[in-house]
């Protein structure tokens, strides 16, 4: 994968001085990951710069997402605010957010997986009282996950009429909504010694049922090992989170949703001209094999 190539210049340097009164000069590090943003260390701060195509708006709402869980839940990283109040500034045509740093390592799913969905947990429930309003920009996850009714939205060559009609009867009789992360899986969390110290990047936050994160994350941090996915699911409900328990066809269906979005993705990716690796290759058509294998 090749990641974000977004420089830090000297114009965004003095933004982070005039909007937060941090200091914008020093040697700046870029840190690994980012596939649309770029991020980097500058003296305690970290500079957050994402793609000209996220408006202010929408940035602003995840971020009120991510306060309202920092104030709750320690693990939680929020972005710090400017002198107006705000939590992002546009600069050159890019939202620029400044945000603490927190020194930590990506864990290893094998080594956290019960203490992240014991996190999890937590979070769902320092989230369950956010209510911050109807999201700007539809997340990209939330596409099709009503079902038939909430429209194609681009599967990924995945179009299941089953999986459509299960969705929408799904949600149905599971009306219990929140906001949820919308992207928790290692690289967005950090370890520091055996414990998990933080939760980062909240892009792709959205209102949602807490079932469908839940399914999402005991696949990523599960390894897509059965019993291991299982094993998540059954440690975050022992941790008391918002979401109900999943029987097998239910956990099945709502993860082959989000490998439909990640095929969908991964269209949209090599439609912008990202390119992608062997390894990133194998992994999507290890992925596509998933879906299918899941099939109830």
């Amino acid at each position: 994968m090749i990641y974000a190539v977004i420089p830090l210049t000297d114009t965004v340097r003095r933004a982070v001085k005039e909007m937060w009164g941090a200091d914008g000069h020093g040697e700046a590090l870029r840190l690994h990951g980012g596939e649309e943003s770029a991020a980097y260390q500058l003296g305690d701060h970290v500079v957050r710069i994402g793609p000209e195509s996220r408006g202010s708006e929408e940035t602003e709402w995840c971020h009120a997402v991510a306060r309202h869980a920092a104030d709750r839940l320690p693990e939680a990283v929020a972005p710090l605010t400017t002198f107006d109040g705000a939590t992002v500034t546009r600069v050159e045509g890019r939202p620029v957010s400044l945000w603490p740093l927190v020194q930590g390592r990506w864990p290893q799913e094998s080594e956290q997986a019960l203490p992240a969905a014991r996190l999890l947990a937590r979070l769902h429930n320092a989230l369950s009282t956010a209510r911050p309003g109807p999201r700007p920009v539809r997340s990209f996850a939330e596409y099709g996950l009503l079902g038939a009714e909430d429209g194609p939205g681009g599967h990924g060559g995945l179009d299941d009429p089953d999986l459509d009609l299960w969705l929408t009867e799904f949600h149905r009789t599971h009306a219990s909504r929140h906001p949820l992360h919308g992207d928790y899986y290692a690289g967005n969390t950090l370890v520091r010694g055996d414990v998990l110290a933080a939760v980062l990047d909240w892009d792709e936050s959205f209102v949602g049922a807490p079932e469908y994160e839940l399914a999402a994350a005991a696949t990523e941090w599960g390894e897509d090992e059965p019993h291991l996915v299982r094993r998540f699911v059954d440690a975050y409900l022992d941790e008391g989170g918002t979401a109900a328990d999943l029987g097998d066809e239910a956990l099945a269906q709502l993860i082959r949703h989000k490998l439909r979005r990640e095929a969908a993705y991964f269209e949209v990716s090599v439609a912008r001209g990202v390119r992608h690796d062997q390894e990133d290759l194998d992994y999507h058509h290890t992925r596509l094999e998933l879906f299918h294998s899941l099939r109830p």
